[in-house]
């Protein structure tokens, strides 16, 4: 997909702070596992890059590629501010909301008449089979996993071989402010489809609540992109994010 007529992600305000948080900042390198449900090799499908995909509405995580756009996603980062991660004290999932929720005023997609989860997997999904009835609920799909790059064919029957994930990871945000938002900005960040990508649910699992210091996708063809989606939900959303995790993030970028 071609960039002409796609908004780009600029001018949008940023949260000042300034502290700096000692941590691990190397994350090993893995081969990339092999697919949830014995998939194979992804193609990058429909997958559009970050960049060109500022409000998460199209599908996937395409890779970041050319000297020009890995200068943008640089750019993009060095805007997102820095602080130390916080306690996880009072974090609970019920304070962005329940899960789904189709109410979440702001975002795309809300009050749709389709739960988040749903409209991600009609997003992201291919050959997408529907619940008897319904144009929302999928019980089938074809998913290219972004995170491992392989080919997931998913049955809701095996619900948890694909997981959505929140890119910035709930439990983070809370740690590095959210706890005083209110709550309709925290069931923005819960069901924004800019923060939100189906995964191997494996590969979901392992990333828990880290930060891209301790955490990069597997595939290390996307952990650009990745990088660029993390900055593009902290920024949109005022949010910090720990040094290094800012830097982890600049160097996937900048090689």
């Amino acid at each position: 997909m071609g960039r002409g007529g796609k908004v780009r992600y600029a001018g949008v305000a940023v949260a000042v702070a300034a502290a700096l948080l000692a941590g691990c900042e190397s994350v090993p390198d893995k081969d990339r596992p092999s697919g949830g449900g014995g998939g194979s090799a992804a193609p990058d499908g429909r997958a559009v890059s970050p960049l060109d995909n500022p409000d998460g509405t199209e599908p996937g995580l395409a890779p970041v590629a050319g000297e020009a756009d890995r200068a943008e996603a640089v750019d993009l980062i060095g805007k997102v501010t820095t602080k130390g991660r916080g306690p996880k004290t009072g974090y609970d999932r019920d304070e962005f909301g329940y899960a789904w929720m189709d109410t979440a005023d702001g975002v795309p997609l809300a009050r749709n008449g389709c739960d988040t989860r749903n409209d991600l997997l009609r997003r992201d999904g291919e050959k997408l089979r529907f619940r008897s009835g319904s144009d929302c609920v999928v019980v089938a799909m074809t998913l290219a996993d972004p995170y491992t790059g392989t080919t997931i064919e998913w049955r809701k029957e095996q619900a948890a071989e694909v997981q959505v994930d929140h890119v910035v990871p709930l439990s983070y945000s809370w740690q590095m402010g959210a706890s005083r938002w209110p709550e309709e900005k925290r069931q923005q960040l819960a069901n924004d489809p800019l923060n939100l990508i189906p995964v191997e649910g494996r590969a979901n699992s392992a990333k828990g609540d880290a930060g891209p210091a301790t955490w990069l996708p597997p595939d290390k063809r996307i952990r650009c992109a990745y990088a660029v989606r993390f900055a593009q939900v902290a920024v949109k959303y005022e949010l910090p994010v720990t040094a290094p995790d800012e830097r982890a993030m600049l160097r996937q970028c900048e090689g």
